[in-house]
């Protein structure tokens, strides 16, 4: 992607927020025309996929749509190669924060992707849990919902582990 301004004080500058519009969607991330000073042309910020959103999804078009107005931290600016990286989700509260202290909790909610080591369960926006396939004596199908119970929440290695709620 290139900054069609030049390199100056209206650069973006890392950990601000700038506001843009979503004009490109591809399978690798998403392009975002960036509004600027009248003075200048806006530039064209980009952002990966796992900067989208803390939830899970498959596509980027269901986090965002062409033409869609955002506001998104400016991750970092490579102002010789022209690229200014961008993050939609430094500006949403981490889920698995306030989801921690729910260790020992059933919940159900639907399969969201079927792996060879067992099954990954959205039991709330933004979190996944693995069900591991030590547990399953049938593969659940995906969107079939399950009841499981929370055991462990490691937040530094952001991960969920889950067991049927009927083992205790």
């Amino acid at each position: 992607m290139t900054v069609h301004r030049p390199t100056d004080d209206r650069e973006p500058k890392r950990r601000t927020v700038v506001r843009g519009v979503i004009s490109e969607i591809h399978n690798f991330g998403v392009f975002v025309r960036l509004e600027g000073d009248p003075a200048s042309s806006p530039g064209t910020g980009f952002i990966r996929i796992p900067e989208l959103t803390w939830d899970y999804f498959s596509d980027p078009a269901e986090v965002v749509h062409a033409g869609d107005q955002v506001c998104a931290e400016v991750l970092d600016v490579d102002a010789t190669r022209g690229q200014v990286q961008l993050s939609l989700k430094a500006l949403q509260e981490d889920p698995l924060v306030q989801f921690a202290d729910r260790v020992g909790e059933v919940l159900s909610g639907p399969v969201v992707n079927v792996v060879p080591f067992g099954v990954f369960v959205r039991v709330a926006p933004g979190i996944l849990g693995l069900l591991h396939e030590s547990f399953l004596t049938r593969e659940p199908a995906m969107g079939e919902i399950v009841t499981v119970r929370i055991v462990e929440v490691d937040r530094p290695g952001r991960r969920v582990r889950l067991e049927p709620a009927s083992t205790r």
